[in-house]
């Protein structure tokens, strides 16, 4: 994969990294949205979307989602 030099590339790369993730485990935004409910994190649907198309999100947010889908390792 070629390195990542603008903020806009990191946050393709980002993005790309979340949407495999969810991919990966069958995952949909309207799953996420209850897998994330159910460790206390308010996010709806759309909002996910919302989020996840425009790859900028906060870290938190990324934790969060890879909590919730069950995710304990990621490899960059």
């Amino acid at each position: 994969m070629p390195k990542a030099t603008t903020d806009a590339e990191w946050s393709d790369r980002a993005k790309n990294l979340l949407r495999s993730e969810l991919k990966r485990r069958g995952v949909t935004y309207a799953q996420l949205a209850e897998k994330l409910e159910a460790i206390g994190v308010s996010e709806n649907e759309k909002n996910i979307g919302n989020k996840i198309s425009r790859g900028v999100f906060t870290m938190a947010f990324f934790i969060q989602c890879m909590e919730a889908i069950g995710v304990s390792e990621i490899r960059l």
